[in-house]
């Protein structure tokens, strides 16, 4: 097997590829501090060389929109206002017409209670006629008959009277 000989040591081929290995660890390593290290200093650099963006128009456009957005609101809340008092005016008319409604009502129910009440007093009032009427029709019959029987008798009287020459057939 080859070796190596340095300063009086001496390096076979597993040594000597663990050396390499070595070297190259170090080396990449350095390799990578660099480079790590360089971009650290361009970062710095940008961040040193920033120059904030002018973002003053962004806030005249927000302080328009929020201006704007107040009007809205108010144009908004000036609506609602007036649609409440709308709403309660209606509300107010709503109640009204349900209470002249329900007078109404009970101005029917005591009318027709009224009305009841005078119909059954007529009724009475007329049955009490129908039965007076019936009560004269009969006693008007009754004394038409008696009227009739005397006349019939005093016809028979007068006709079977002796004087009269007249005779009459007796029920």
């Amino acid at each position: 097997m080859p070796s190596i000989e340095y300063q009086g040591m001496k390096f076979t081929g597993g040594k000597f590829i663990i050396i390499l290995s070595l070297i190259g660890t170090i080396v990449g390593g350095g390799w990578t501090g660099y480079k790590f290290y360089d971009d650290y200093l361009d970062m710095k650099q940008q961040v040193q060389d920033f120059v904030a963006p002018d973002l003053s128009g962004f806030d005249k456009k927000i302080e328009l929109a929020e201006a704007e957005m107040d009007k809205r609101l108010q144009l908004i809340e000036q609506e609602l206002d007036m649609i409440k008092g709308e709403m309660s005016m209606i509300l107010e008319e709503v109640q009204l017409v349900a209470g002249v409604s329900t007078e109404l009502k009970n101005d029917l129910k005591q009318d027709l209670r009224s009305m009841n009440s005078d119909i059954r007093h007529i009724t009475e009032i007329v049955n009490d006629v129908e039965d007076r009427q019936k009560e004269d029709n009969r006693e008007l019959l009754d004394e038409l008959k008696l009227l009739e029987e005397n006349i019939e008798l005093k016809i028979n009287k007068a006709l079977n009277n002796p004087l009269s020459d007249m005779s009459a057939k007796v029920k």
